[in-house]
């Protein structure tokens, strides 16, 4: 049972005590650039635009408010996780260009840190790597083979850790085995949405929020107040996607949840450790991710129900009760000493997932029409460097960036229903399965969870 209602509608944990207070756009007007999208990959690519040349004029169409998706309700891994399969976009691309693009990833995660600092946004950043657990022996295989192909993709700083060594910065129930990757910030994601906002307006780009836009096509962005004309069109929807016309296969808007606990005492932290506020995982096929938060809160997530039929969003974050009990009971199997602290907030929010689970930037110059999405979960660092692939491909800029294998990739589209969804519940059933045969001493992953991954495609 939650303790209060989460505020702003539901939305997230993130937002609680956060303003809203941009107007709906007023009327047709032209722009140089219309970005559609309030969330990161919206205003990044409106922030280093603007930077570039202060003289277009941007405007950027929200359909609710700033970071309102997924920008404002995943878990606040600032990372360097690439948004796809590395060993995949090697076989179509070139090696090289993925490690660069793992580099650039990399990069991109201190590229936020300097650029909070510098616009004065204080997202509760605090860059403490990532743990990443084994809780079994067929997890601590996967965790093995994991913690190598980051090695072998230049990843540097990645180290393996014993029990022993692990249990000294956290005391999880049941861990076999960790390992520690320094490339990643723990955030709050609503404020550093909402603090990118602030920086670009007084940039001089307009946001316009409560503005749902109903068709993009060349030269224009249609909303229900006016229409907005401009060369350049960037859509920047991510899970929302599948709502606009000729677009609902485009990409599957994937379901995750959330809950935070109540502030936990001092003494229960003592209890825990966590004092570097590493971001924390796990290696089951049914995962979660989870944070210390900056009130001294664990948020832990998962996919409690990953897809909803048609493509459906979910209304403002309203989460099921049995997902929060879900939650709840994965946070009490892992942190027994929270048992006691009472639940505060649950939400949900979509994030896209491509057919072939691979991330995409793209701009046509012929249209003035581009786009950037797909981030699978790791989007909080690509969006950046989405932002700035964006920028130089606007700009007709040629460079490092504009050459990475992501920029054109094309990708398949979903499935028709009921195929799409009964795919994706199958996947997930497969992987609770597998979870549940893993957790009973096998020692390599199961078959089941093979087949799965196989069939939908997915990096594993």
């Amino acid at each position: 049972m939650l303790t209060r209602s989460p505020v702003n509608g539901h939305v997230s944990h993130w937002f609680d005590g956060l303003p809203i207070s941009r107007g709906p756009l007023p009327g047709s007007r032209d722009a140089d650039v219309c970005i559609v999208g309030a969330g990161y990959t919206g205003l990044w690519t409106a922030y280093y635009l603007k930077r570039a040349d202060p003289s277009l004029r941007i405007v950027v169409l929200e359909a609710r408010f700033a970071g309102y998706g997924a920008s404002g309700r995943n878990g606040g891994w600032l990372s360097g996780l690439v948004p796809g399969d590395r060993e995949r976009m090697a076989r179509q691309y070139g090696r090289d260009g993925v490690v660069a693009w793992q580099q650039a990833l990399n990069d991109a995660v201190d590229e936020v840190i300097d650029v909070a600092a510098t616009e004065g946004i204080d997202a509760g950043i605090v860059k403490g790597g990532t743990l990443e657990v084994a809780r079994n022996a067929a997890q601590a295989k996967r965790l093995a083979s994991a913690m190598q192909a980051e090695r072998a993709w230049q990843v540097d700083g990645v180290e393996w850790l014993t029990k022993d060594a692990a249990s000294q910065r956290i005391q999880l129930d049941g861990m076999v085995a960790a390992y520690y990757n320094p490339h990643c910030a723990r955030i709050q994601p609503a404020q550093l949405a909402r603090g990118l906002a602030d920086a670009v307006d007084r940039l001089g780009v307009v946001i316009y929020e409560r503005t749902p836009v109903t068709e993009i096509a060349a030269g224009m962005a249609r909303t229900p107040w006016g229409t907005v004309s401009a060369p350049v069109v960037l859509r920047a929807t991510e899970g929302f996607t599948a709502t606009l016309p000729g677009l609902k296969r485009r990409w599957l808007p994937m379901n995750s949840s959330m809950i935070a606990t109540e502030p936990l005492p001092v003494e229960v932290w003592d209890r825990i450790g966590w004092e570097g506020r590493e971001t924390l995982g796990d290696t089951a096929h049914g995962f979660f991710y989870a944070q210390r938060t900056v009130d001294n809160r664990i948020a832990i997530g998962g996919r409690s129900v990953p897809y909803r039929y048609g493509s459906r969003i979910d209304r403002d974050g309203r989460v099921p009760g049995r997902t929060i009990k879900n939650l709840t009971a994965t946070l009490h199997s892992i942190l027994p000493q929270v048992s006691g602290v009472p639940i505060a907030h649950g939400w949900c929010g979509v994030l896209a997932v491509p057919r072939d689970w691979e991330a995409t930037v793209d701009f046509d110059q012929a249209t003035g029409l581009g786009w950037a999405g797909g981030y699978v979960g790791h989007g909080v660092t690509a969006t950046n460097l989405a932002g700035r692939t964006l920028t130089d491909l606007v700009l007709k800029r040629e460079s490092d960036l504009t050459r990475l294998p992501w920029v054109g990739h094309e990708s398949k589209t979903w499935e028709p229903e009921p195929l799409r969804w009964i795919g994706v519940r199958g996947m997930y059933l497969a992987y609770k399965a597998a979870d549940w045969h893993e957790a009973r001493g096998t020692k390599r992953t199961s078959p089941i969870a093979v087949i799965a991954d196989k069939i939908a495609g997915r990096p594993h």
